[in-house]
């Protein structure tokens, strides 16, 4: 893809050179892996236009939920871009991730829970009206063949 979807007219503007700015952002940062999330991936995978009826939208979207219905509570790396007094800044975003990850840790548990409840209500909630459909439409394939 070497055309450009855009077109910027400005006197003192290099195009080109921004265009290759921003592929070459967005090329380290996939080779870094921030693109690989797999709800971002399986979004480019599956094109919601490709989706041909409600049934497989709706299976789509609970897949979708039950991939990303839990807050991740696990601690990360702390990283500081800055060169001079990195290691400062470093230790004092420590210090403050300890000092407040209990209550961190309590709320997003209690979203998890929250989290789970719905996606459990939404499964329970879908599938019983895929139930009663089913038995719908097989009482009027019933009704229509007695018809005859």
């Amino acid at each position: 893809m070497t055309e450009s979807i855009f077109k910027i007219n400005t006197p003192d503007i290099q195009t080109e050179k921004i265009i290759a700015d921003i592929r070459e952002a967005v090329a380290e940062k996939m080779k870094d892996g921030r693109y690989s999330d797999a709800v971002v991936a399986r979004a480019e995978r599956t094109n919601l236009t490709s989706l041909q009826n409600d049934d497989e939208f709706m299976e789509f979207y609970i897949e979708c939920l039950r991939d990303s219905v839990f807050v991740d509570i696990n601690d990360f790396e702390i990283i500081e871009r800055r060169s001079s007094l990195s290691n400062i800044f470093v230790s004092i975003k420590r210090l403050i991730w300890k000092s407040l990850k209990f209550y961190t840790y309590r709320l997003w548990s209690q979203q998890n829970q929250v989290n789970g409840l719905l996606l459990s209500a939404i499964e329970n909630m879908e599938k019983r009206y895929k139930d009663k459909i089913s038995a719908l439409e097989s009482r009027v394939a019933e009704l229509e063949n007695g018809d005859k």
